[in-house]
């Protein structure tokens, strides 16, 4: 059997006789120290999933797509189908490299996850938050991005992030390559648990209490219906009430919803009548606008006959002076959250 400690930052990990399955592990990390045209991270391990964090901050000499180009390949060996703002996806085939959405913005967070077996196309789900010009009363871009490198005879060791037309990123640009394999058995988890908190009886706000700031977040929350009652919830951070925040959200692959110097994000809508769940990444760098990438399942009516719905968001909080130190959702119109309610943050530097 094996043996659990837990350390601090609430760290599960096992004894020294009784290794326990890895979760997700840094593998690669570049960080421009000044412009470049390339983020180039190389000397990858083999791992049969990767999670890649992409923050990039601004972009100088105008405005271009950057894409991704794996083991150094620049052949016609990439395909790719994206869509921005909920519209249509558009294809490229046949490309030299993997296009992603990376507009000349202040700054975007991309959260990618690529399959990697080394006789098999690799193949990549991206979901972008743009920040679009800076401050709430601008709305931030989305996109969603699938791609694949139709190499089917080498496992991937290098992700070069390339800029088109001489334009370079920021000094502060990063991208973090995160990996896990069933047969890991490593005790250094690149996500810290923060915060796991379980409402415990019907409540108006469920919260994070205070955590420790970390510059990616990564935030589960479960919202357990009560019949009869639906929240009209209010998301805010640190407790900010003011009109810091923008929201661009999408409900059922609906039209876009574009929200702007308000003073709270919506996440979870404003009238459910049934559980449900939401996954988000954040950016949370003190000195930069604090990026949401959000997606959220609503069950709906019980039973398979009912299809649960779907909210897709991008937000950003204004803020370009302290990081996230505290989750808060509210609910407003007098009814309140079940018990079972609960949110966990994970985080990392």
């Amino acid at each position: 059997m094996c043996a659990l400690t837990y350390h601090a930052g609430r760290r599960i990990q096992g004894t020294s006789a009784d290794a326990v399955s890895g979760g997700w592990k840094e593998l690669a990390r570049t960080t421009l120290g000044s412009g470049n045209t390339n983020i180039n991270v190389t000397s990858i391990p083999d791992k049969r999933y990767y999670m890649i964090l992409r923050n990039t901050l601004g972009r100088s000499g105008g405005g271009s797509n950057g894409g991704y180009q794996f083991n150094g390949d620049s052949g016609s060996n990439y395909a790719v189908r994206r869509s921005g703002q909920g519209g249509n996806f558009g294809t490229d085939a046949n490309f030299s490299d993997l296009d992603l959405w990376d507009a000349n913005s202040p700054q975007i967070l991309g959260v990618d996850y690529l399959v990697n077996k080394s006789d098999k196309e690799k193949l990549l789900l991206s979901h972008v938050n743009d920040s679009n010009t800076a401050g709430a009363g601008n709305a931030p871009n989305r996109a969603v991005i699938l791609g694949k490198w139709a190499n089917t005879s080498d496992a991937i060791n290098r992700i070069d992030l390339n800029s088109m037309n001489s334009t370079t990123w920021n000094s502060g640009s990063e991208v973090v390559v995160l990996g896990w394999d069933p047969a890991d058995t490593h005790t250094t988890n690149f996500w810290e648990e923060l915060a796991s908190v379980e409402l415990g009886s019907a409540g108006a706000s469920l919260s994070s209490g205070t955590i420790t700031a970390k510059k990616y977040l990564w935030v589960q929350v479960f919202f357990e219906h009560l019949g009869g009652s639906n929240p009209n919830t209010l998301w805010r951070f640190n407790s900010d009430s003011g009109n810091n925040y923008a929201n661009r959200s999408s409900h059922d692959g609906g039209s876009e919803d574009v929200e702007t110097g308000i003073s709270h994000l919506d996440f979870y809508g404003q009238t459910n009548d049934s559980n449900g769940f939401i996954n988000m990444f954040i950016i949370n760098n003190a000195s930069n606008e604090k990026l949401v990438i959000g997606h959220t399942i609503l069950a709906g009516a019980s039973g398979a006959g009912n299809a649960p719905s779907r909210d897709e968001h991008v937000v950003k909080w204004a803020n370009t002076s302290n990081q996230i130190t505290n989750i808060t959702s509210t609910s407003t119109n007098g009814n309140n959250y079940g018990g079972k309610s609960f949110i966990k943050v994970w985080g990392s530097d």
